[in-house]
């Protein structure tokens, strides 16, 4: 009997199944991994935003006369 069939019988339904992180928890590591990965995109895109908007109140808006900063 080969590893994969010994392992299939041993696991039962559960073969071929991602591993939950918790097993109360209907998270598997791949989907962890996905949120982790969406979490620091959205991060960064938010720290661009934040950047931009900086650029645009400070130099930006003053130089094209929309306001004036003291």
């Amino acid at each position: 009997m080969g590893e994969a069939k010994r392992r299939k019988s041993t696991l039962g339904d559960q073969y071929g199944k991602e591993p939950r992180i918790v097993p109360w928890l209907p998270i598997t590591k791949s989907q962890s991994e996905q949120f982790v990965k969406w979490t620091v995109q959205g991060s960064w895109l938010g720290i661009s935003l934040l950047i931009v908007t900086w650029l645009t109140v400070r130099f930006i808006g003053p130089a094209i006369g929309w306001w004036d900063v003291n």
